[in-house]
């Protein structure tokens, strides 16, 4: 926490929730401090300048002073509103799902974490500019597990260490990674991942985003096929958090729900 008794806070509104009579309490992700929470007084009076500028996924510049248990935010002016987010229920649950990861995998206190906040601000351009979120929420999800220290193996067998070959595995999410189909006869809770899945997964741990964007499944010369591909990696990858956080998300059924 700042010594400091007020700062500037470039910030990303994570989430908000009524306090008292008219306030409102922030969850804030922002590149000074990492996560932090902070209240905004007067926030849901029809006359608050503040209100517009702190809602969920806005990119604002905060003025931030230290209260007696909570920040106070004294100044909001918005970065960004992405207002392509809000245009499009199906953006919108990307966006949501985007922040939950986040606010689910970190904590107060933690400090900043700069490269993390680029992240958060990137995938959310990133979705609202493109017309298939799917490539940008699927790299956003390997780096942030690449920032939070839980890179999934897949390249060599998590369970014996042997590079992996260009064949169908199984996928564990006890052992973090890729385990080879020798070993996979004998292990329990396994999870079928297959050599096309594993090849994209591969593709967004290694590359530049302008690289990964070559690969698009969905563009596939058989458009079944890529969907399949597409529906593969995205159980996975969720399969996986939901292992590491011992619940599950929100926000993928809402996305369910309102997809086409």
């Amino acid at each position: 926490m700042p010594k400091f008794r007020s700062f500037r806070a470039d910030s990303v509104v994570l989430r908000h929730s009524d306090w008292g009579e008219a306030d409102r309490l922030l969850t804030l992700y922002t590149r000074e401090q990492g996560k932090v929470r902070a209240l905004a007084k007067g926030a849901r009076k029809v006359t608050s300048r503040k209100a517009g500028h702190i809602e969920p996924f806005t990119h604002v510049t905060l003025q931030l002073a230290k209260g007696r248990d909570l920040f106070i935010v004294t100044q909001a002016e918005t970065v960004n509103a992405f207002l392509g987010l809000r245009d499009d229920l199906v953006k919108t649950g990307y966006a949501a799902y985007i922040l939950e990861l986040l606010d689910r995998f970190t904590y107060e206190e933690e400090g900043p974490n700069p490269s993390l906040f680029r992240l958060l601000i990137e995938s959310l351009e990133r979705v609202e500019k493109e017309s298939d979120a799917w490539l940008a929420v699927r790299y956003y999800e390997m780096r942030l597990l690449d920032f939070l220290g839980f890179r999934p193996q897949l390249f060599e067998c998590a369970n014996c260490g042997r590079e992996i070959l260009p064949e169908d595995q199984f996928f564990s999410f006890t052992a973090g990674g890729v385990i080879c189909p020798r070993c996979g006869q004998g292990l329990p809770n396994l999870h079928l991942i297959s050599l096309e899945a594993l090849k994209y997964m591969r593709h967004f741990q290694r590359s530049s985003y302008r690289d990964a964007s070559r690969a698009r499944p969905i563009l596939e010369a058989r458009a079944e096929q890529g969907q399949s591909i597409q529906k593969e990696t995205e159980v996975l990858m969720q399969g996986y958090f939901t292992y590491l956080l011992e619940r599950e998300l929100n926000t993928p059924g809402f996305i369910k729900r309102v997809k086409p």
